[in-house]
């Protein structure tokens, strides 16, 4: 089982969360999308073997959503933060072939 650490209730198993997913950037114009960007921005993620920020609701808890980088290879959670808190500077490691990810 996952134990995800909240930041307002402490270290707690995963069945009490709803993952809301990858966090991703909205467009900053959606008018100025065509058909297929809104779609690929709706329901397209990358789903990357690697480190990916996520968001989360703790949902038989505090109610609160959070944000968190964990890595989907081994699923090693980095600290949480409150949602829209800014991210702390970290350097993201290269992915298994050396690349950026």
């Amino acid at each position: 089982m996952l134990l995800i650490p909240c930041p307002w209730c402490g270290l707690r198993a995963e069945p009490e969360f709803q993952s809301g997913g990858e966090v991703i950037e909205r467009p900053h114009d959606p008018s100025e999308l065509d058909d297929q960007q809104w779609s690929n921005y709706l329901f397209n993620r990358r789903n990357r073997k690697t480190v990916v920020r996520e968001q989360w609701w703790h949902q038989h808890g505090c109610r609160q959503w959070f944000e968190f980088e964990r890595d989907t290879r081994n699923n090693s959670i980095s600290p949480t933060r409150g949602a829209g808190q800014p991210q702390a500077t970290t350097t993201s490691p290269a992915a298994p072939d050396g690349s950026a990810p």
